[in-house]
């Protein structure tokens, strides 16, 4: 189970993401009008001086559960370990276990 520090970082990171997503796309929106470099160049610095975590690559994909960082289904949005654990327990309709 992952440490409630990371995940209350990993809700800050998604809270600045939701917060410059306009203000970014407008940004690199603007560097692919502007034929000038030294334009271009500006605009640039405007990208750079938003902060670090509100880039969308910061992002990491946690389960719901546990926040475990990796090995997660995007379709359900739990790890490889809850996920057997839930179709057996028949919380996921339709969902049937393999076995050979």
């Amino acid at each position: 189970m992952a440490t409630k520090g990371l995940i209350q970082r990993e809700k800050k990171r998604q809270k600045l993401e939701r917060k410059y997503h306009l203000i970014r796309r407008s940004l690199k929106k603007q560097i692919c009008e502007v034929p000038s470099l030294s334009d271009k160049w500006k605009i640039h610095g405007k990208l750079q001086s938003s902060p670090r975590n509100s880039a969308p690559t910061r992002l990491r994909r946690r389960c719901f559960s546990t926040g475990r960082p990796r090995a997660n289904y995007r379709d359900f949005g739990l790890s490889r370990h809850i996920l057997p654990e839930m179709v057996h327990a028949c919380l996921f309709p339709g969902a049937t276990r393999s076995s050979w």
